[in-house]
């Protein structure tokens, strides 16, 4: 509660008077309206935080639960700049900006602080920056998604086994498709805002996701079992549109690059927390926990990392993926 009493008067402190001129930015995310989700906490602390810091020369507005529309139509906003920043899942900016699907390559990071130091490190920086250069959309950097795991109506999963025959919801890009059918489940991608409906009308077994959206979006009400297997790390990216960042002035770039810093470690460690308290809090949700030894957890490494590794290579060459492997053995080395 006092977390929350936070954050909502860091967004309130900074009420001013908007100058005739002011430039708008209108910010996306697909969480729900309340301080609980960490998408939309963190957003209201970067609109308190950019309108104090530019004294009304900018103006933030938040969407939160997809009201400009789902992950798709949100990154063709991006790149159009009818949607000057967002916050958006793996899935749709793999769509867009294929090589971010090297992030998908599952049991990749053992902990929220390895897969951070990756995300923020010279790799991290080298792949949004391509990203610009490619797409037109400018990458601050990376929150959490949550740790994903398997949720299901059927079955506990304890192993790779225990997957056969389930029809698991994936995100719509084609790598997280590889990802349920390494592991021998049948995969049907479905939109986000379709899923909880998906879900209570059977049309999928299962589907992967954090704490925080399975929460969030009420997806334990159609679910019996979570396996923590913790495949992938997913993450939300802080983007805006370059050419709108690139009309601001340095001060104004200078109050955005500091306010989005803000909200990614608000986002984060909210994330990180939720990930933490897994058993608790989705056994409190009425799911069946089945947390995963490091012996289980290698059964499926050895089945999916090779081939969805193997995928990515092939989709977008072996330079990225070859980049966060070495990003990987630097962290482990030096720790």
């Amino acid at each position: 509660m006092r977390l929350r009493t936070t954050l909502l008067a860091t967004a309130m402190a900074c009420v001013v008077p908007f100058a005739a001129n002011a430039k708008t930015i209108k910010y996306s995310h697909f969480q729900a309206a309340d301080l609980g989700s960490p998408k939309h906490a963190a957003a209201l602390a970067f609109k308190g935080c950019v309108e104090g810091k530019t004294e009304g020369g900018v103006e933030v507005k938040v969407f939160p639960a997809s009201q400009l529309g789902g992950g798709p139509e949100v990154m063709e906003g991006l790149q159009l700049g009818t949607i000057q920043m967002a916050v958006v899942h793996d899935g749709p900016i793999s769509a867009v900006y294929k090589p971010f699907a090297v992030f998908a390559i599952p049991y990749l990071f053992d902990d929220q602080a390895m897969a951070w130091a990756v995300a923020d490190s010279g790799f991290g920086q080298e792949l949004y920056e391509d990203m610009r250069k490619k797409t037109g959309i400018r990458m601050f950097g990376l929150a959490d998604n949550g740790v994903r795991n398997f949720t299901n109506s059927k079955r506990a999963i304890m192993s790779p086994d225990d997957m056969a025959g389930l029809k698991m919801r994936v995100m719509t890009a084609p790598v997280w498709v590889k990802l349920v059918e390494s592991l021998g489940a049948s995969a049907t991608p479905v939109p986000w805002p379709e899923l909880p409906g998906a879900l209570q009308q059977g049309v999928v077994d299962g589907q992967e996701n954090g704490v925080t959206n399975i929460v969030n979006a009420s997806l334990y009400q159609h679910q019996k079992h979570v396996s923590l297997d913790g495949h992938v790390f997913s993450w939300h990216a802080y983007m805006m549109n370059d050419a709108f960042y690139n009309g601001l002035s340095k001060a104004e770039q200078a109050a955005v690059n500091q306010c989005t810093h803000i909200a990614m470690v608000i986002h984060r460690g909210m994330t990180a927390a939720q990930d933490a308290n897994a058993t608790t809090i989705l056994s409190e949700k009425g799911l069946k926990v089945t947390p995963l030894s490091p012996a289980q957890k290698a059964k499926f490494r050895e089945k999916a990392q090779p081939a969805v590794r193997a995928w990515v290579v092939d989709q977008i060459g072996a330079e990225w993926p070859d980049k966060l492997d070495a990003a990987v053995k630097a962290y482990r080395a030096a720790q």
